[in-house]
């Protein structure tokens, strides 16, 4: 069982390096798909939500990582 464990970890290590930041920008593009498909936001506007909720993400993700080395 620990062998299975370890390939699916390698495996999703391989696309994934931060857990944290790709589950966030999924989340992210879901609740902007919602909001055009069911709120009628203007789909100009959920691009730039994406846009915008995307940098937020990744510079929240870069401070984490920099915290981490530093210390």
């Amino acid at each position: 069982m620990k062998i299975i464990r370890l390939v699916l970890k390698e495996l999703v290590g391989m696309f994934v390096d931060d857990g944290s930041l790709a589950l966030l920008a999924l989340i992210l593009i879901a609740l902007i798909t919602a909001a055009v498909k069911l709120l009628a936001l203007p789909p100009l506007a959920g691009g730039v939500l994406i846009l915008a909720g995307c940098l937020a993400i990744l510079l929240e993700s870069t401070r984490r990582g920099a915290r981490g080395k530093v210390r």
